[in-house]
């Protein structure tokens, strides 16, 4: 018996091989001491060697050419492209006209009907006080014209996103297909969207409709899919053993039984494509993004306010509504629904009319409420007293300078000094160890393609941003999130500030920081992390609050105090939703990091602005790639697949 034991000892692998993470690291440790050798004598720079790097720009110039050449002779524009920016323009106008003969008063009252019917009478009193709050500060047009670009674009969003997520709902192969598709398009900034459809639609609204489509649609797909794959499978036994066809299947069963997934998906289409028209503004959208961008261009932050709180109130509205309707659905109409909605219908019918025929359409111009100049006049007292000069704490611009000497530039510096095989490596450390193999090569690739494009270093800049945003994010946010989750008081707090900045187009954050920090890479940083941390405060809150109350139950019955069961019960269970927090904090970093770049952030946000503002496909379109590979290695480093890593392992 002791031989036995002893034979068994001495053939066991040593613990810390037990360890999959250490058994992973070994590996990696193995494949590293062959190649990073071989690749240091060949390569002995500590860049990326311009041997490993392809120019694209010759092709892409020729491309560009060539488009901008046959753009209004080849049969591809002329009979497709063409017909397709046409209906588009004719869509947006026909909407807006439509909205300018209803008048303010007519659309206020429309707009106060369709929340009341589907969300309730308080809801239906906010929405018609968002209206006639962006009339009073006069943005009553450009309101209505971002509206109409709205309608248009969530309608072909959720047309394209529907059919989509249909074909991915009833085809596994399709699914499998459209996937990984449809995570690139989740991780690809809104900017990066931009230069390629200006380089076939032009500038204007054809463009900008076309690229919030694109940006919006991938939510509706994805939970259209989710929606129809979870269908209760014994409700679907039911009607298929009615002798009902896959088409009756379909649409009386699937279809009813997704319509929570279906109405959320509308939900978060409205809200990206509300973020993306404010951002098409630079491809000649119009409305309230043109508004909030000129005003930004010439830092007027007064102007930039005045056209950026309609477009909260727009996004807080359209949030509120779907939200309420999702949470309605099913319920059944109260006695009398009819006769009140009937009657409310003819009351705002009756406003428009009467409107119309008082010539009262547009907005009074004696009605408008002028806040550009108090507002400029607070910034200019902001800029005296707390811009500099402050007394022991300093002022804003001195603490973005300091982050920037201190934080920034350390980190950028030590990014780009690292040898190029060594940034490979951690990233493939980091990816292997939270996924599988795969994963890692996933990330790697992503990383080196970046290279191989020739913007390593403009890339190493950004990812030093979005390094130092999400530190920062997580600080803020793990902090804040473990207060709420600890007090319902704190929670109840929080949510209106939460939901005001989750549901802010990213355009907006620009406003607040150019006029505290001025422009350069410390403003970029501290948008990108005012727009994520809601994101990362919710997520944090929940997973908290839905730890098992039988294990801190039991902790607390073992005498452990409030914080021991923070450490040791609730942090530990919650680890999956923390990595989501992770992951979703440093997707929305780096899309604002991008946007940055037109108050001064530099690195790849300036190229896809530069690559915009000249028409430079090649610039900007390898700028967008490289964001594309950026996010793509960012994602997978920071995104769990606990359930692939079981069976890899």
């Amino acid at each position: 018996m002791a031989t036995i034991t002893a034979t068994t000892q001495k053939t066991s692998p040593p613990g810390i091989l037990k360890n999959r993470a250490a058994r992973k690291l070994l590996a990696l440790a193995l494949i590293a001491a062959i190649l990073v050798p071989l690749a240091a004598t060949r390569w002995s720079t500590g860049t990326w060697p311009d041997a490993l790097t392809v120019d694209v720009s010759g092709p892409l110039a020729t491309t560009s050419d060539w488009i901008i050449d046959n753009r209004d002779s080849h049969p591809l524009f002329l009979y497709f492209f063409g017909h397709v920016s046409n209906a588009v323009v004719i869509a947006v106008r026909a909407v807006y006209l439509a909205l300018l003969a209803v008048g303010w008063a007519g659309v206020t009252a429309v707009a106060g009907l369709v929340a009341w019917r589907v969300a309730g009478v308080r809801l239906a009193l906010g929405t018609s006080a968002a209206f006639l709050a962006c009339g009073l500060l006069g943005m009553w047009v450009p309101t209505m014209q971002t509206l109409a670009l709205m309608v248009v674009a969530v309608a072909a969003s959720v047309l394209v996103g529907a059919l989509l997520g249909l074909a991915a709902g009833l085809s596994d192969r399709m699914d499998r297909v459209l996937r990984p598709v449809l995570d690139t398009m989740q991780v690809l900034p809104a900017f990066a969207y931009l230069l390629p459809v200006v380089l076939v639609f032009g500038i204007g609204v054809p463009a900008a409709v076309l690229a919030t489509v694109v940006y919006a649609a991938p939510p509706m797909a994805r939970l259209t899919s989710l929606g129809l794959r979870g269908a209760d499978k014994e409700v679907l036994e039911a009607v298929e053993s009615l002798g009902a066809t896959a088409r009756q299947r379909l649409l009386t069963a699937r279809i009813p039984l997704a319509r929570k997934e279906l109405l959320l998906g509308l939900n978060q289409t409205i809200m990206m494509a509300l973020s993306m028209a404010v951002i098409a503004s630079v491809i000649g959208a119009g409305g309230l993004g043109d508004r909030v961008y000129q005003a930004l261009a010439s830092v007027d932050v007064g102007a930039a306010l005045a056209a950026g709180v309609p477009i909260v109130l727009l996004a807080v509205v359209l949030d509120r509504v779907t939200g309420a309707a999702g949470a309605r659905l099913g319920q059944a109409p109260a006695q009398g629904a009819r006769v009140l909605w009937l009657s409310a219908l003819a009351a705002a019918v009756a406003v428009a009319v009467a409107g119309r025929l008082a010539g009262r359409l547009e907005w009074p111009a004696g009605w408008i409420v002028g806040i550009a100049e108090p507002v400029n006049r607070a910034v200019d007292w902001m800029t005296a007293h707390l811009y500099s000069g402050v007394p022991v704490i300093g002022g804003t611009a001195d603490w973005a300078a300091r982050f920037t000497t201190w934080v920034l530039d350390p980190l950028r510096d030590g990014l780009q000094w690292l040898p190029w095989w060594s940034v490979l490596l951690a990233v493939a450390a980091l990816a292997w160890l939270i996924g599988t193999w795969r994963t890692a090569l996933t990330a790697v690739l992503a990383m080196a393609a970046i290279g191989v494009l020739g913007v390593w270093d403009q890339s190493l800049d950004t990812l030093s941003q979005v390094l130092a945003a999400v530190a920062v994010t997580l600080v803020i946010g793990f902090a804040t999130g473990i207060a709420a989750a600890r007090s319902d008081r704190v929670e109840r707090l929080l949510r209106p500030v939460l939901d005001v900045f989750q549901t802010m187009p990213q355009f907006v954050y620009l406003i607040p920081v150019v006029a505290l920090f001025g422009v350069g890479r410390a403003p970029a940083v501290a948008a990108a992390i005012v727009y994520a941390l809601p994101a990362v405060v919710r997520i944090t809150t929940q997973g908290l609050r839905q730890v098992d109350p039988a294990a801190l139950e039991s902790a607390r019955s073992l005498g452990a105090t409030s914080g021991q069961q923070l450490r040791q019960v609730q942090l530990p269970l919650a680890r999956p939703a923390l990595l989501l927090a992770v992951n979703q904090g440093v997707v929305l970093v780096l899309a604002v990091v991008i946007i940055g770049g037109l108050v001064g952030g530099g690195a790849l946000g300036y190229d896809v602005v530069f690559g915009l503002a000249q028409g430079d496909l090649a610039t900007g379109l390898v700028a967008g790639a490289a964001i594309v590979c950026l996010g793509l290695m960012l994602d997978r480093v920071t995104q769990p697949t606990e359930r692939r890593a079981k069976k890899g392992a």
